[in-house]
């Protein structure tokens, strides 16, 4: 990770990343040397987005607890949920991935248990950990399609095939900020505060299912975050944003 913020050369922009555990299986040590990569990131304009996990709210655990994934959690990186995408009669519809009843996975999400409920949150009713009543980041913060059954087509060692889950989405979000960050003519780096503050003018609000531990509901909820971005308006409003900066 710090090798890939502190690219000199390569300039990377945008850092995606498909992996992760829940937060309590990192040693603090581990999860303090992650999240200064990542605040590494924040500070030189590169933007990282992660997966918020493919296992529902439990985030794999058998203890009968709530959990969210690192890195996902940590308040620099770009969290990224996952939700079912229909579409019927050219109409698209979307609620929370849960497939959690056929062994097949649901969409991560909820409150950190370590991490503190970062500035950027502060009036997006991110509730308390309901185990711990601690003031957590909430996470995901966006999401995207992650169901398996309605996923991407892809190509490997020469066979075609669908795959889904969160993985899918942190680069998604990614390919989605490069194409903004074309327009725009300068890389948006630590997005989130521009996000919160644009709100459900450039995401369709997933308000229908669950992961296992949280519901979905209006603006953001710890299933799909913000909700599935449309893109055109999210780029028009980041526009906006850039020239009030200026002006």
């Amino acid at each position: 990770m710090l090798a890939a913020v502190h690219d000199t050369l390569n300039k990377p922009t945008i850092i995606s990343i498909s992996w992760g555990g829940p937060e309590d299986s990192w040693t603090p040590q581990a999860a303090n040397a992650m999240l200064q990569a990542v605040t590494d990131a924040a500070g030189v304009g590169v933007t990282v987005t992660a997966a918020a996990g493919d296992d529902g709210a439990s985030d794999g655990l058998a203890d009968g607890k709530l959990h969210v994934d690192l890195p996902a959690c940590l308040p620099p990186v770009l969290a990224c949920g996952g939700t079912r995408l229909n579409i019927s009669r050219g109409t698209i519809s979307e609620t929370v991935w849960n497939e959690l009843a056929a062994n097949e996975g649901a969409t991560g999400g909820g409150v950190s248990r370590i991490f503190a409920i970062p500035g950027y949150q502060a009036s997006a009713g991110v509730p308390v950990q309901p185990e711990t009543q601690f003031a957590g980041r909430g996470v995901p913060d966006v999401s995207g399609d992650a169901d398996p059954a309605t996923g991407y087509q892809v190509r490997v060692d020469g066979k075609s095939k669908v795959i889904g889950g969160t993985s899918a989405v942190a680069p998604l979000w990614a390919g989605l900020i490069v194409l903004i960050n074309q327009q725009l003519g300068k890389s948006v780096g630590f997005l989130q505060p521009a996000l919160y503050a644009i709100g459900e003018s450039a995401f369709r609000d997933i308000t229908t299912g669950n992961n296992g531990g949280y519901n979905a509901g209006p603006k953001w909820d710890p299933c799909t975050g913000l909700g599935s971005p449309n893109g055109t308006a999210l780029l028009k409003a980041l526009q906006g944003t850039a020239a009030a900066a200026a002006t």
